[in-house]
């Protein structure tokens, strides 16, 4: 099999690549700067193509996966308007950059794995939720309906689409290393009151949950790609700080994290979302780190 991918350099993307290459898949990463993906993955094997020039629209096929992972960092900044904007802009334009290509193509790809986000739900308190809830409110969850509809045209040509709600991933990338200096410093600590449910993944059962997906045929709809076991932050804030040998001490209140990040802090930072991963797990996939504490010790080791 042959995986396009879009998103293929960034911190999900590049362990995917990984993954793939491990077990047989021929790799082609769409970049608007395909020279990088040279630099990135410097022992070759990962071709690099442009998003414009429709060369990559040749190989789409039944024997190809597209896996659709672009977007733009939600947290790289206080979301003034422009930044909203972006965020959305940058998925929703991704998703119609590969419609086109579909279009364009002799054959529809035979499976399209289309990320998202477990914003999706929105705001849910103490309340589990799995892939049967409903979608919630406020900017992310917006943005992650959007974001999934995009690519929802491609069943209707015979794709197989499967869309991943995926939590906080930890590895070295994404949330945790920017959590890292302040608990070395003794001064890490759950933001507002610390009840907010945090879903997270190791990023090692993300990408082999993605490749699960690729790769069964009977897989198709939403998935969260969360650890069965989510947290409150609290809990979180508690756990690695005693995997880092740093008992935490300091809450940071609230009022003091909307003054800083403004309306992010309120989606990112102070609400959350108990996900469970039901169709993952019905579907036959099993986790190599469902407690949380060993997913950070192997992270941080």
């Amino acid at each position: 099999m042959r995986a396009i991918i879009a998103g293929g350099t960034g911190f999900i993307g590049r362990e995917l690549v990984r993954e793939l290459r491990e077990h047989g898949w021929e790799i082609l990463i769409l970049s608007r700067n395909p020279g990088k993906v040279a630099s990135v993955f410097e022992n070759g094997g990962v071709i690099g193509m442009p998003w414009d020039n429709g060369g990559w629209t040749d190989v789409l096929g039944p024997d190809t996966a597209v896996v659709n992972l672009a977007g733009e960092n939600i947290a790289a900044g206080r979301w003034t308007a422009k930044r909203k904007r972006r965020i959305l802009e940058s998925r929703l334009k991704a998703g119609e950059r590969i419609n086109q290509a579909v279009e364009q193509a002799n054959a529809a790809p035979g499976v399209l794995i289309q990320a998202s986000a477990v914003g999706y739900y929105g705001p849910r308190g103490s309340t589990p939720v799995n892939e049967y809830t409903e979608p919630g409110t406020g900017f992310l969850a917006d943005v992650a309906r959007q974001w999934e509809a995009s690519t929802a045209g491609l069943e209707q040509k015979g794709t197989r689409r499967c869309v991943i709600r995926t939590g906080m991933v930890l590895g070295h990338g994404g949330a945790l290393p920017k959590m890292l200096p302040s608990f070395r410093r003794y001064l890490g600590g759950h933001p507002g009151t610390g009840l907010q449910g945090v879903s997270w993944i190791h990023l090692r059962d993300e990408v082999r949950a993605i490749r699960f997906l690729m790769e069964n045929p009977d897989a198709s709809g939403p998935y969260n790609l969360c650890a069965p076991v989510p947290v409150n932050f609290r809990k979180f804030a508690h756990i690695l700080g005693t995997v880092l040998n740093k008992p935490y001490k300091t809450p940071v209140p609230a009022f003091a994290l909307r003054l800083l990040f403004g309306e992010m802090a309120d989606e990112l930072l102070l609400s959350g979302q108990f996900v469970l991963p039901e169709r993952l797990t019905q579907a036959g996939f099993e986790f190599e780190f469902p407690e949380l504490e060993d997913a950070l010790r192997n992270v941080l080791r």
